[in-house]
């Protein structure tokens, strides 16, 4: 049948043979697709659209079977996908064998492929939500001082600066009131390490804010916070308290050195041996806190439970530690985990926890204790483990020789590794002993808690094997932030976790910044960042790597590295204006990291320079703004502020540095910002007392042409009246300038004369200012129009103001002179005294050299004729 519908076919193609045109495509149609196209053409069912039809014709045209697509995948069966190419015999053990393994390779690499791609969206989303956040924190810092208000010096001090660094010169809202007493908490400490510096002696700073994070958190989730700065405390080995002085030079002999202790260490070459100790240091120092941390737990335990714990009256470790296996593990008159027959007991005790226990809480003498007790038993089923043990306990470092590695290896793989049934604590015991499989990091029913896995780790680290410290970071730090903290907004979330998990293994820029990234840890953040500092444990950024959108500058081929400056300024600017003495305790930290090699430290000095600047010229004015900077008293005295009582701490050695580079350089800021009283007495207190009298002869040279006269304005002139009378008791700065100053007051009082209307005063003011001529001498009128070319820029952009005010008060004394009752004769004689000074001011304006408003001579002419009449 199949034959005879084939030649059937081949007959009718040959029909049409001769009817075939190149230009026409050929349909080629199956007779399942025949069947189907008469079937639509003969249906009549509504709705029926020829969009279908329509969509094949063209695909037809494109030589696109459509038709015969759709059914080959309507019968595609993909059952034997993943069968062998070749049918596999039920006797071909080995090529079952090696088509799984291909199978498995194939699922190996998709499931990587799959986890690789997830972990990259991941990673990507994570790392977008965190540039957001940090931008967006920038944007609401540069926006906050709008939002909380702003003086008039810090708006035009950032117009001075042409939108450049804005969030350097901005100010931001104040802080609410369960901050500030957060705040304050902390404070005492950095003002209590800065008066340690001065007087040359250590301070225990993380002893110190563990004492403040318990009095500033009252909640218990902060506790994680203070348990930080405990790690930190272990970390650095720390004391508790210094001994006290007994007499001047006591600390040398008797105080610990604190201060930069590990900076060499940490700064320098990360494979030298002081480095390789360090991260010893750090790793025993995390575990040892763990340990304390954990102790302090089972006390607790113990406290809250006491019918289960059944302690009795012996308090030693070792008894505490079976009353809390009791708590853990007993119920109902039989050992738990004895039904799964995970638990073993030895001697009727379940001698691997309670071994495990004590070396847990940092008791390894006392497990050794314990297990010599039960030596026999011991003996009995692992011959050489109180010997390993022993070895171990003893060992400073905690690491077996090798041949007592090779034994635990051994017995380890042949009897525990593959069981079922072997006790968890016995398995974690051998593990930590001969650091078995580093690679697995837990071990079932033992590492139940992030602490537990964490002191499992540092535990198992060397230093000479697995690339130690830096290896489990790496291995932390690709689990990342969620998998400690959680996902940050959401319920359950904790704070401080990660940071700690970050401190355990040497990250210490990374916990600081990660402390940042959170509203609620911003203040703790700062102040793990001082206190590591102080201990030489922070790494500071050159200012080429100095990023603006985040303090922590992260390099592909250098360490992390965090900008402390950064940090402590947009800490302290949340009260730099209500508490300027107290934002300074914070900058002169900034100078911790001065002696980081590379050019690093004196850039950190600059830094620190540059925020004592910003301070001085954001602070609040008044006797609080003069107790920063110092000042003069009445008799002429000068009194110093505690910036410069505080200069050793920002490396200033003399007075010439702290002029320079402090004063003098915060008098152009304030005279850019338009503070003018301020950069008056800044120059003064630098003993720059000729810029003193030339920026106040700019200064009152623009009050003069102000319409109305303010507040800043009256400022500006009682303190260039001040500064006067002290610059003439003591003869300085004497030259045009000054002279240029006193004209310019006198000026200023004939305007009040006048404006009270004593208008005699006001012209005799004006006439002691010698600036206009007025006694009619042609030849005297045209040699001072010359010479007042010479005269400072403060007098000659005010020609005009002196021509008008002086002819006004000519004007209106003439006025006063004619409607008065003096004699005739005096009355006569006045007035031609005064048409005399009104023509020689209109002689002196038209022989001055410079082009004034033709307004302004107009004026003059009209009031002079008014006069001459």
């Amino acid at each position: 049948m199949t034959a005879d519908l084939s030649s059937l076919l081949n007959a009718s193609k040959a029909l049409t043979s001769h009817l075939s045109r190149p230009d026409l495509p050929s349909v080629n149609l199956s007779l399942d697709q025949i069947e189907a196209q008469s079937r639509r053409l003969v249906s009549r069912q509504p709705g029926t659209s020829g969009d279908a039809g329509r969509a094949n014709y063209l695909l037809a045209q494109a030589h696109v079977d459509a038709p015969a697509l759709a059914s080959s995948i309507a019968h595609l069966n993909t059952q034997a996908t993943f069968s062998p190419l070749q049918a596999l015999q039920d006797t071909d053990v080995a090529g079952y064998l090696r088509h799984a393994h291909e199978q498995n390779l194939i699922s190996t690499i998709e499931e990587g492929r799959r986890e690789t791609q997830e972990e990259f969206y991941r990673v990507l989303e994570d790392r977008g939500r965190r540039d957001w956040e940090a931008r967006k924190k920038r944007v609401f810092e540069q926006l906050g001082a709008r939002v909380g208000g702003e003086n008039r010096a810090v708006a035009d001090l950032k117009k001075s600066t042409h939108g450049k660094n804005l969030l350097s010169a901005s100010v931001g809202p104040a802080p609410t009131l369960q901050m500030q007493s957060k705040m304050m908490a902390y404070d005492r400490v950095v003002t209590d390490l800065n008066a340690a510096r001065l007087r040359g002696t250590s301070y225990p700073i993380v002893h110190a804010l563990i004492q403040a994070s318990l009095s500033a958190n009252s909640d218990p989730r902060s506790l994680q916070i203070t348990q930080n700065f405990h790690v930190l405390s272990k970390i650095t080995g720390e004391p508790p308290a210094l001994p006290p002085l007994s007499h001047a030079g006591a600390h040398i002999l008797n105080a610990p050195i604190i201060e930069r202790k590990f900076a060499r260490a940490y700064l320098g070459d990360p494979e030298s041996r002081d480095a390789v100790e360090l991260r010893r240091q750090i790793a025993k120092g995390a575990r040892e806190a763990l340990e304390e941390q954990y102790w302090d737990v089972i006390e607790r335990t113990i406290q809250a439970r006491p019918m289960e714990a059944r302690l009795g009256g012996d308090p030693s470790v070792a008894n505490k530690i079976r009353a809390y296996i009791l708590v853990r593990h007993y119920r109902n008159g039989e050992w738990e985990d004895r039904i799964e027959e995970d638990l073993q007991l030895v001697a009727g005790q379940p001698i691997w926890a309670k071994l495990f226990y004590l070396i847990r809480t940092g008791h390894a003498q006392e497990a050794l204790e314990e297990a010599t007790r039960f030596q026999q038993a011991i003996e009995h089923r692992e011959s050489s483990f109180l010997s390993h043990l022993r070895t171990w306990v003893e060992s400073p470092d905690r690491r077996l020789p090798k041949p007592h590695r090779d034994q635990l290896h051994a017995a380890y793989n042949a009897h525990m590794l593959h069981s079922s049934t072997a006790d968890p604590f016995k398995l974690a015991l051998y593990k930590l002993m001969g650091k078995i499989d580093p690679a697995r990091r837990s071990v079932a029913q033992v590492t139940v808690t992030t602490e537990d896995w964490l002191w499992f780790q540092l535990s198992m680290v060397d230093e000479d094997e697995f690339g130690g410290l830096r290896g489990l970071a790496e291995v932390l730090l690709s689990y990342g932030e969620r998998h400690f903290d959680g996902v940050p907004g959401q319920k359950g979330a904790k704070r401080g976790v990660w940071a700690g998990v970050l401190l355990m293994c040497g990250q210490f820029e990374r916990a600081v910044a990660a402390l940042w990234d959170h509203h609620e840890t911003e203040v703790e953040a700062v102040h793990l960042a001082i206190a590591l500092a102080y201990h030489g444990l922070l790494r500071v950024p050159s200012r080429a790597e100095t990023s603006d959108v985040t303090p922590l500058t992260l390099s592909p081929v250098s360490p992390p590295a965090l900008s402390l400056s950064t940090l402590i300024w947009r800490y302290i600017r949340q009260f730099v204006k209500m508490d300027a003495r107290e934002a300074l305790q914070y900058v002169y930290c900034v100078c911790l990291s001065a002696d980081q090699p590379g050019g690093v430290g004196k850039e950190q000095v600059e830094n620190a320079w540059e925020l004592v600047r910003r301070i001085i010229v954001l602070a609040n004015t008044g006797a609080a703004w003069e107790e920063l900077v110092g000042g003069f008293r009445p008799d002429g005295t000068r009194f110093s502020g505690v910036i410069e009582q505080n200069a050793p701490l920002l490396k200033l050695d003399d007075m010439h540095e702290y002029n320079e580079h402090i004063l003098i350089r915060a008098a152009k800021s304030s005279e850019e910002a338009d503070r003018i009283p301020e950069a008056i007495k800044l120059y003064n207190l630098a003993g720059d007392y000729t810029t003193v009298i030339a920026v106040l002869a700019q200064a009152l040279g623009n009050t003069i042409a102000q319409p109305s006269v303010d507040e800043k304005a009256r400022t500006i002139e009682r303190t260039a009246a001040d500064i006067l009378r002290h610059y003439e008791r003591m003869n300085r700065a004497v030259g045009k300038e000054r002279d240029a100053v006193i004209r310019l007051l006198r000026v200023r009082e004939a305007m009040d004369a006048k404006d009270a209307g004593r208008v005699e005063t006001a012209l005799e003011l004006m006439e002691s200012t010698d600036l206009i001529p007025m006694d009619g001498d042609v030849a005297k009128i045209t040699k001072r129009a010359e010479e007042f070319r010479e005269l400072p820029d403060a007098l000659q952009r005010n020609l005009q103001t002196f021509l008008t005010l002086t002819m006004d008060i000519l004007s209106a004394v003439h006025q006063k002179v004619k409607a008065s009752s003096l004699p005739e004769v005096t009355r006569q004689s006045t007035l031609a005294a005064l048409r005399k000074k009104s023509r020689s001011l209109i002689i002196f304006a038209g022989n001055l050299k410079y082009r004034m408003s033709p307004d302004v001579y107009s004026y003059l002419a009209r009031v002079d004729v008014g006069i001459a009449l």
